[in-house]
């Protein structure tokens, strides 16, 4: 496993790749597609084997004097500079995701607020709606980072914020946790930066959502199921 590296790695850096044969029934496909066909048991072993691949590969200098690292050698997972003795260990990026909930205002049917990230690409359609998410600041609360990237990306405020649950997200080595909160004032106002478009969604007409097997996905189904709705 030393030796291992990613595909991007791979390709990224010119290196060849092993020679499948067509009609062996073996390809290289991308993690993201395989997360919806995997059991979960799996599917989290190959998260953590990607993520410790990424670590492994961008951390082959000291942070503090820049001489070349090496294994540390015991049953550890760190990487020690044999000058300055400093020990640099896999580390990963918390990110908040939420859910965000009010009766539609004429109907009462529950919705729920959705986005188009530029990052998913303005081309292919339908477009892609996923729930707000950004990462965590130094010094702040897991709530304050709701609050926060709410604020920032559609200039509404929330109340009732609670946390669901968290899963690791291997893209590049993220923690998402997941929370729900309910709508409380504003108007929307994208940010242009980051999103196209953003607005609340009756649970019964749903835009194309993230895939199952994403803490996104999931949080959308809970609130569905609550409503008796199936996605």
């Amino acid at each position: 496993a030393a030796n291992a590296i990613t595909y991007d790695y791979a390709v990224a850096h010119d290196i060849a790749l092993p020679i499948i044969a067509e009609g062996s029934g073996n390809a290289f496909v991308p993690y993201r597609q395989l997360i919806t066909q995997l059991p979960a048991a799996l599917s989290a072993q190959i998260s953590q084997a990607i993520q410790l691949l990424r670590w492994q590969t961008d951390t082959q200098f000291c942070s503090r004097c820049a001489s070349p690292v090496v294994h540390a050698t015991a049953d550890e997972r760190a990487m020690v500079c044999p000058v300055c003795r400093l020990r640099q260990y896999p580390r990963v990026q918390p990110c908040v995701i939420t859910a965000i909930t009010r009766p539609n205002p004429q109907t009462g049917e529950m919705q729920v607020l959705l986005a188009h990230h530029h990052r998913y690409g303005e081309q292919k359609r339908p477009l892609m709606y996923g729930l707000i998410a950004g990462f965590v600041e130094v010094g702040e609360s897991l709530e304050h980072a709701v609050v926060r990237e709410v604020a920032e990306e559609v200039n509404i405020s929330l109340s009732d914020i609670r946390y669901v649950s968290s899963q690791p997200w291997p893209f590049p080595s993220n923690l998402m946790l997941g929370f729900r909160a309910s709508y409380a004032a504003g108007d929307i106002v994208i940010q242009e930066e980051e999103l196209s478009h953003a607005d609340f969604f009756d649970l019964s007409n749903l835009p194309k959502i993230p895939f199952k097997g994403s803490i996104a996905y999931e949080l959308i189904a809970q609130i569905a199921h609550e409503q008796g709705i199936a996605l």
